[in-house]
């Protein structure tokens, strides 16, 4: 039995594409550099004194300590000058030096790696469906996962360095907490209600496991009790909320700006709009009354049966995720020159302010805004792999299909029966290696029954519900936000 065949072929492909192209062209460059950004310079200290009408002569009169190599030399201007800002546009040596572009860029690029592997695993499948080969995307999918979760974890620790960052720990905390809360309730709700399939799942694992133990001759009572699992998934969901807390509040501000700048295009706010319910949308489909029971059971007047079947909604719910991912994906420059245009409305708060300000500050205020694009295009971007990914290892772990909605499957998806054989680790077998790969692919067979699709349906199911809803509460709190409290 072939354990890998043609998934190990296009994992080595793969990645011998990333060793050759990897260093010529990157997807995450070209986002940043070829889609017509434009940043904000600041101004010199030249234009400055020219502006606020301060003479070198006097700055040199000044007492105190003269600049010397290596220093630059300050003053003060009023923070009322009339300043206007040059743009540029951005440019490959302008984002190399931006912090977080080397994890930006390989977030992004392995992204596209992994969904090239992930697709064309399901094109072969389709015509090949594997039946003892390992599906190596679902590496590729977790993978991604991992360094998501990584940077959005790095992201978030850099809000608890400082002294000056008490606002920000103290918001993440809470909203940690709040979500965990939150969690908990969600997990008491009734699946009839709320369909999680996460007491399927523990039965069929509980199930399983027990019978998988019994066989091997180990005393088992199952795994842990449904309550001590239920407070681990909660603890998650609690820290992935605080993770997305920070993200959904610039995602907020920057879909705020949009609004300001394009109040008097309709048509483009409908569908910013648009995109910003779509998360909500995607959170509905998990409803039982509201989405299965209303498209796969309702019988409308004058149609014979339902709008949809099971693996039609099934398949609709995941290409619904697939197409928020790719509506995303194309605002993204909008939502990213909507971020830079926050130095320009600095420089015009500032305006309306008493008082002055050093050069050395004036400059710092609109530098930072570009030196943080890169963090904030993570900000925006890795929520909306993670709920991407999350869909397709529920598609492929879950065994639905793409085609669902043209066509029903020839036979609904089979729950793997706990069918194992005991391996004795004390017998005598051959030294062949045909035999232990026989062993090797029994054992993995065995694990595999603990593991079924109902398992992985609840597990994946529920997480990628639960980004879709973390995503969109973060990101209407931060509308709230902006909405009766900011003042810019």
């Amino acid at each position: 039995m072939a354990l890998l065949g043609a998934q190990l072929v296009i994992t080595l492909v793969m990645i011998s594409v990333i060793q050759k192209l990897g260093p010529h062209f990157s997807f995450a460059r070209w986002l940043l550099c070829s889609t017509g950004l434009v940043r904000y310079l600041y101004p010199t200290d030249a234009e400055l004194r020219h502006l606020a009408s301060i003479p070198k002569d006097k700055l040199k009169g000044k007492k105190g300590p003269k600049p010397t190599n290596g220093k630059t030399e300050t003053f003060h201007v009023p923070r009322s000058l009339d300043v206007q800002l040059e743009t540029a546009k951005v440019t490959r040596l302008d984002v190399v030096h931006l912090r977080y572009y080397t994890e930006y860029q390989w977030l992004l690029d392995f992204t596209v790696y992994a969904v090239i592997v992930y697709v064309v695993t399901e094109v072969y499948q389709t015509w090949f469906p594997l039946k003892d080969e390992v599906n190596l995307s679902m590496m590729w999918c977790g993978l991604v996962l991992l360094f998501s979760v990584k940077l959005l974890l790095s992201l978030t620790v850099q809000y608890f360095k400082g002294e000056e960052s008490v606002g920000e720990r103290s918001t993440c905390i809470v909203m940690g907490f709040t979500y965990l809360l939150i969690s908990m309730m969600v997990l008491i709700v009734d699946e009839n209600t709320l369909e999680l399939g996460l007491e399927d799942a523990y039965n069929s694992f509980n199930k399983s496991a027990s019978a998988f133990l019994t066989t091997q001759g180990l005393n088992s009572s199952g795994p842990a009790s449904k309550i001590v699992l239920k407070f681990f998934i909660a603890l998650w969901c609690g820290i992935l909320g605080a993770l997305f807390t920070f993200p959904g509040l610039r995602i907020a501000k920057m879909h705020w700006d949009l609004l300001k700048y394009f109040r008097e295009r309709k048509l483009i706010q409908i569908l910013l709009n648009l995109s910003f319910a779509l998360p909500f949308v995607l959170v509905i489909f998990w409803i039982k009354p509201v989405a299965r029971t209303y498209l796969t059971v309702r019988v409308f007047s004058g149609m014979s049966q339902p709008l949809l079947t099971t693996h039609a909604f099934e398949t609709l719910r995941i290409t619904a995720i697939v197409f928020t991912v790719l509506v995303k994906l194309a605002l993204m420059p909008w939502y990213l020159q909507a971020y830079l245009d926050m130095a320009y409305n600095r420089t015009e708060e500032q305006k309306k302010e008493a008082g002055r300000i050093t050069n050395i500050e004036f400059q710092k205020k609109i530098a930072a805004v570009f030196y943080y694009l890169c963090v904030v295009t993570l900000q925006y971007i890795t929520p909306i792999i993670m709920c991407l990914f999350l869909s397709f290892m529920y598609k492929t772990l879950g065994e639905f299909t793409w085609s669902g909605l043209f066509k029903e499957p020839a036979n609904e998806c089979p729950v793997n029966s706990p069918n194992t054989k005991s391996i004795d680790p004390f017998e005598s077998h051959g030294d062949s290696i045909a035999q232990s790969a026989a062993e090797f692919h029994l054992a993995f067979e065995n694990l595999k029954s603990v593991f079924s699709a109902e398992v992985f349906r609840g597990i994946f199911g529920f997480s990628t519900w639960w980004c879709c809803f973390v995503y969109f509460a973060t990101t209407s709190v931060g509308l709230v936000y902006q909405t009766y409290f900011s003042t810019i």
